[in-house]
């Protein structure tokens, strides 16, 4: 759905056939669904105990067409859900991971492009729904990741039947800002400043922008079939949503995310004096410790056999059973 600059440079080097065998050992899950708009919206679930005692946390995805494991078509196949269920359940905490409406064994629920951050909402409340009557669970935790942490915020909001939230990677800014900022990170795209800067400022003050105005490579990312979805995201900023949770908030964020720095977190953590920011210094933004150099962090997105960065699944267990 919203394709950066710096998704568009990674799907390049992505697009490398070595790709490591997934593990042999992987728990199998039994689906699960929750209502949709048109049809029922698919998941995982992977249960810790066969009781239902223990808590339960619901992975919300980050941006555009990211699947339930963590991986998406435009070369992401690092696997970062399916690893962060696996761990989380060694540690006694049941998840359910999901494929967004209009996506993958979600497809017949909704168009993908019409959607807005309210519906997502809506989706995570059926989610929760559905979750506890198949676990039994008095609440579920939201685990949002990087653009999910948005909904996770303004699930927050509104919801009944949640224990906490728990941001992974997620945007301390509005969307808008965010996209600015990546657009900016890559000197090539010196001439596309001015214009995609303009857009953004045309949608977050709720106007549609006319895509046959923009250069040849903002067309995508601001194509006219998603600028609804980006006129209700950039509306957004997870800073305010944050002081306004009442809930128990973790921010969990990597020191070597090319995508929302450590600043978002600290950000978001300033304004809500209650929650616990936790930095973990080699993690990126898919949950793998990786080296210094863009290349090596690349790397990682398609490497579904590299594991979870260290500190991370401890992290959330930690702060969830806690």
């Amino acid at each position: 759905m919203i394709r950066t600059a710096l998704m568009a440079a990674a799907a390049a080097l992505l697009a490398a056939p070595h790709v490591s065998p997934l593990r042999a050992e992987a728990p199998a899950g039994e689906p699960i669904e929750a209502p949709g708009p048109l049809a029922p919206l698919s998941g995982t679930l992977l249960r810790a105990s066969e009781g239902g005692e223990g808590p339960v946390a619901l992975i919300i995805p980050g941006s555009g067409p990211t699947d339930r494991d963590g991986n998406n078509p435009l070369g992401v196949t690092a696997a970062s859900y399916r690893l962060l269920a696996e761990a989380l359940l060694e540690r006694g905490i049941a998840t359910v991971r999901i494929d967004k409406r209009g996506m993958f064994a979600s497809s017949a629920a909704a168009n993908p492009n019409a959607v807005t951050i309210p519906d997502y909402v809506a989706d995570t409340a059926a989610w929760v729904a559905a979750t506890r009557k198949a676990t039994g669970a008095q609440c579920v935790w939201l685990i949002g990741h990087s653009e999910g942490g948005l909904v996770a915020l303004a699930a927050a909001q509104e919801l009944e039947g949640l224990c906490g939230v728990v941001l992974v990677a997620a945007p301390g800014r509005p969307l808008g800002d965010v996209i600015k900022s990546q657009i900016r990170a890559n000197p090539a795209n010196v001439t596309l400043v001015v214009p995609a800067d303009n857009a953004v400022d045309i949608l977050a003050s709720g106007h549609y922008v006319n895509v046959d105005n923009l250069p040849v490579p903002l067309r995508g990312l601001f194509a006219r079939e998603v600028q609804g979805f980006l006129i209700s995201a950039f509306s957004y900023d997870p800073a305010a949503l944050a002081a306004a949770t009442k809930l128990p908030l973790l921010i969990v964020q990597g020191g070597r995310d090319i995508q929302v720095p450590v600043a978002d977190a600290e950000r978001m953590a300033a304004a809500n004096p209650a929650a616990k920011l936790v930095v973990l210094p080699e993690v990126n933004h898919v949950l793998k410790d990786v080296a210094e150099g863009t290349a090596a962090n690349l790397a990682a997105y398609r490497d579904p056999a590299l594991p979870l960065g260290k500190g991370v699944a401890a992290a959330i267990a930690d702060f969830i059973t806690q």
